[in-house]
């Protein structure tokens, strides 16, 4: 592919994008996601928050408490 970087549009906001030749492949920014998803103003942080939950399993937990 001839630029294997690429910024790609979604609901009007930037997502960074890679295409991996080898595994033919497009990756995404999860930053840039989350931002998209979340509509939060610090995506980072969000991400980083998300994270350390699911790392403790009170994600999971959650989840499991919503479905009783």
């Amino acid at each position: 592919m001839e630029n294997e970087n690429q910024i790609k549009l979604f609901e009007n906001r930037e997502i960074r994008t890679h295409w991996d030749d080898e595994k033919e492949e497009w990756f995404f920014s999860v930053i840039d996601v989350v931002g998209v998803l979340s509509e939060s103003k610090n995506p980072r942080k969000y991400w980083s928050v998300l994270k350390s939950r699911l790392k403790k399993g009170v994600i999971k937990k959650l989840a499991n408490y919503l479905l009783i």
